[in-house]
């Protein structure tokens, strides 16, 4: 996975180990007097007489032999012959005061050479050896994430290892005293916490993961942001209880900008319905997934219309004697009083056709469902008024599906029930009922 968090992680191994290896000091034994000093190995100048080491001073090795094998491994130009002089140098002189540092030089040299296994093996020896070795542990953190996301057998094991190492990389930040590490510090914490935010996803964590998945994303500028770790933070926020739409539709729109060209599709079509399912209608998504690859500053998602927004917009576009009963109730039990009243008045006392389903009965009185949905749940919202009584033989069975002819006189909104008065049972069927339009209410504050 060629992401920007690997650019980084490149950078911080090479710019820090890599191109200017720390020269240890060498010491020679002073010389008998009168006997001439031994001269230090070929390129080295005569030391002077060597004071006490102030403290903090660089390593010191006292042995010529060591010497000369550590320079000349670190000084390579060839790779592959750094890696061997470095892996001779470490096995020959187990016990060397360079040996962390050979072996920093070492665990680049294997990222150099792409051998991924070797690198994080020998990162693994480094922070046995260095507990707080933040390049080590930026290494760790970052492989055992990449290779998980990438489908790596091993994946569980890999993200709780990654989570181990991201947090202790995260505790040993504030200890970096090291000029050049401390330059990068904010690319090496996003880079623990994307290693810990991706263990939580993968524990169901979502509040947790959001929190850390968003610190490591942010820590990039837009034009480098990552789909490895964008897609992952739109999950986790979608994924909290309750969702959280804003945030979370909004990454998912920056994910399907960022996915490569054969995911964008499918990307795009998840980052869509999850707009839809919050605001209920695809209307305003255009704008939101161009400002998402446009890469500008989040933008916000309108929420759904309220079932009042609803009611109005009904009343608004559809005269009430061309609405179905469905959309009467709808209106009448969500509407605002104006509405209530501007539906209500244009069909009070007016004779109405319809089909229904029988819930119950008496001789002059059936109880109705007229919706789909009350249909669906055995639910009378009509109370059907006969002035005479319905002969025995022609009353229908309850559960039976029958046409009538009733004059609206009451309703109560909720629940809802229509009362209909002057009664008529009818032989030609009008048309099916129809279904209730979805009740949205409006969205938690995110």
């Amino acid at each position: 996975m060629k992401t920007m968090l690997l650019t980084v992680v490149l950078g911080i191994a090479v710019t820090a180990v890599g191109q200017n290896p720390a020269q240890p000091a060498q010491t020679q034994p002073a010389a008998p007097a009168g006997q001439a000093q031994t001269p230090a190995p070929a390129g080295q100048a005569q030391p002077a007489a060597q004071p006490a080491a102030p403290q903090n001073a660089a390593p010191v090795i006292k042995d010529p032999a060591e010497y000369n094998a550590y320079v000349a491994a670190v000084q390579q130009k060839d790779n592959n012959a750094k890696i061997s002089g470095l892996e001779a140098f470490i096995t020959q002189y187990p016990n060397s005061v360079m040996k962390n540092q050979a072996t920093e030089l070492l665990m680049t040299a294997y990222q150099q050479a792409g051998n991924n296994k070797k690198t994080m093996d020998t990162a693994v020896k480094l922070v046995q050896a260095d507990p707080c070795n933040v390049r080590a542990l930026t290494l760790l953190a970052f492989y055992d994430r990449a290779l998980a996301q990438n489908g790596d057998p091993n994946a569980a094991q890999l993200l709780t290892d990654g989570k181990k190492y991201g947090q202790e990389g995260l505790d040993c930040l504030p200890k970096v005293t090291d000029p050049d590490i401390a330059k990068m510090k904010d690319q090496m914490a996003a880079n623990f916490n994307a290693a810990i935010g991706m263990k939580a996803l993968q524990d169901k964590d979502n509040a947790t993961a959001a929190k850390d998945l968003r610190a490591a994303v942010d820590s990039s500028p837009d034009t480098q942001k990552d789909f490895g770790l964008v897609y992952p933070l739109a999950l986790a926020y979608l994924g909290e209880t309750p969702p959280d739409y804003q945030n979370g539709i909004w990454f998912a729109a920056r994910a399907a900008a960022l996915a490569p060209d054969a995911a964008k599709p499918q990307i795009e079509k998840y980052a869509r319905s999850q707009y839809v399912k919050f605001h209920s209608a695809d209307d305003g998504w255009a704008d939101v997934l161009a400002a998402a690859k446009a890469g500008g500053p989040q933008v916000a998602i309108k929420p759904a219309p309220t079932p009042a927004e609803q009611a109005h917009k009904m009343v608004q576009e559809t005269t009430p004697d061309k609405m179905d009963f469905a959309t009467w109730e709808f209106v009448l039990t969500n509407g605002a009083q104006e509405d209530q009243d501007a539906v209500w008045n244009a069909i009070k006392g007016k004779p109405v056709q319809m089909n229904g389903t029988i819930i119950s009965t008496e001789a002059e009185q059936f109880m109705i469902a007229g919706s789909s949905d009350d249909i669906d749940a055995k639910k009378a919202d009509i109370t059907l008024k006969f002035e005479e009584k319905v002969p025995v033989k022609m009353i229908p069975k309850d559960g039976a599906s029958f046409d009538f002819q009733g004059e609206p006189a009451s309703y109560t909104p909720n629940p809802f029930m229509m009362v209909m008065e002057k009664g008529q049972l009818l032989r030609q069927k009008p048309a099916a009922p129809a279904k209730k339009p979805p009740v949205h209410h409006k969205a938690a504050a995110q």
